[in-house]
């Protein structure tokens, strides 16, 4: 079984700063959605191929974040995904960002499974399925 937790690392480049050398908060997302490609991928389940073989795609529908610290310029980031919720056309994931053993950003996002051609909410196909709900906290645990 893959593990629950997933890492991708990131360094914080010039584009990724305001005049201050402090990531701009919008960029903040970008870390984010990068992490969560990474974990699908690293799954077996790359965007591309989850469009043509399954013609699915995942979107955010919804997330909440808690800026807590900011990262500069060179920093070496690690942006973490956690499975909270596997859900029949939906996903819950828990994400962080540290910088070392400081936590800068911590998010909740709720991703939709939708048709790839009509992009209208549908099922995550079973073989996904079943491949992602054993990843999920246990309610007990969440």
């Amino acid at each position: 079984m893959a593990e629950r937790m997933f890492s991708h690392s990131v360094r914080v480049y010039w584009e990724d700063t305001d005049a201050g050398g402090v990531v701009y908060h919008a960029q903040y997302l970008a870390f984010l959605e990068r992490a969560r490609s990474e974990w699908m991928r690293a799954l077996g389940n790359g965007q591309e191929l989850l469009r043509e073989a399954h013609g699915l795609v995942f979107a955010v529908r919804a997330m909440r974040i808690d800026f807590r610290a900011p990262a500069r310029l060179d920093d070496m980031l690690d942006v973490a995904v956690e499975l909270r919720e596997c859900r029949r056309a939906s996903l819950v994931l828990a994400q962080s960002i540290r910088r070392g053993d400081a936590l800068l950003l911590d998010a909740e996002v709720r991703v939709a499974a939708l048709d790839a051609p009509t992009f209208r909410p549908r099922a995550i196909p079973a073989p996904l399925f079943a491949a992602l709900e054993p990843l999920a906290i246990p309610r007990s645990h969440a």
